[in-house]
């Protein structure tokens, strides 16, 4: 459940690349866009959620994909919602499936930068990262809806949705991995928490990515440490825990657990390591874009080596 394959890296990190300079320039924008001018954004703002729906759909169809909406009733606050896909086909046809998701809502009361304005982000620049590429397995890049509560766990949560329809489909997802709250590291000692007891094994200092899975998706969150190890000189850690533990579930990905199919967490930990958590402050200035852009690539390695089925 813990051991993982390779080492992290640890050490200076190198200067960025030509690529990777301009990821960090395009993440802090899409920041910006949806936590410092859209702001707050959820069911009881449904302007600015629409706007932001409008802004990723947008992004998407300036890179060349054409965007499924998947639209939806909400009861209370009542409402539409929809989340947002965009796909790059298998070489072999039908087949199987790795999702990569991000929700776009935030809690009511914060402007969300980091959560989760920060996933969304790396989802847009994923999917300009591996435009044109071919894979054996096809590849979803999917913005959901109605992440945070109270909608959380809830048939109206937006990954619930569309897992459930997948499930009702007899689609074949192999693999799915949710982008949430990627945007925070610090190299002080002390500054990363952890449930009770796997502060013991694990480190204290929070600039690490993390991969994160229940055990019966342990095997996926080795095969993504190992893809992302090789991708990127960059700090990661990851671990399979029981769905109990605080935080293990706590995203998109738990809606793909119940519904059979095999999913991780990609995350800097959240309220483990992050001060504005759910706050009003949680603002754009505060995310650390040049590491976000190395994050992006290893995970741009990965997506790739999950799609060739590696």
């Amino acid at each position: 459940m813990l051991r993982m394959p390779g080492q992290s890296y640890s050490g200076p990190l190198q200067p960025l690349t030509d690529g990777e300079r301009l990821t960090r320039e395009r993440l802090a924008a899409h920041v910006e866009r949806l936590a410092g001018v859209i702001g707050e954004r959820n069911m009881w703002r449904p302007d600015s959620l629409a706007a932001t729906a409008d802004y990723i759909e947008s992004e998407f169809r300036a890179l060349g994909f054409p965007v499924a909406s998947q639209a939806y009733r909400v009861s209370s606050p009542a409402g539409p919602a929809r989340n947002l896909e965009i796909e790059i086909r298998g070489s072999g046809g039908p087949g199987e499936i790795v999702v990569i998701g991000a929700h776009y809502d935030s809690v009511p009361g914060s402007p969300g930068a980091n959560d989760n304005g920060s996933g969304v982000a790396a989802l847009i620049e994923l999917a300009r990262l591996l435009k044109g590429e071919i894979f054996p397995r096809s590849l979803r890049l999917v913005a959901f809806v109605n992440e945070e509560p109270p909608f959380f766990t809830t048939g109206e949560m937006g990954s619930q949705v569309y897992a459930r329809r997948a499930r009702e489909r007899g689609e074949r997802v192999a693999a799915m991995l949710s982008l949430e709250t990627i945007g925070y590291y610090s190299d002080d000692p002390g500054s990363q928490n952890y449930p009770a007891p796997l502060g013991w094994l694990y480190p204290g200092t929070g600039n690490f990515i993390g991969f994160v899975g229940n055990l019966a998706s342990v095997s996926l969150v080795r095969r993504c440490v190992a893809l992302f190890r090789g991708s990127v000189q960059f700090p990661s850690e990851g671990g399979a825990f029981p769905g109990l533990v605080p935080g293990v579930s706590w995203s998109d990905h738990s809606s793909f657990w119940e519904a059979g199919y095999p999913a991780i967490m990609v995350t800097d930990t959240a309220f483990y390591r992050y001060p504005h958590y759910h706050a009003g402050d949680d603002l754009p200035e505060h995310l650390d874009y040049e590491r976000m852009a190395r994050v992006v690539h290893g995970l741009a390695g990965v997506a790739a080596g999950l799609a060739r089925g590696d």
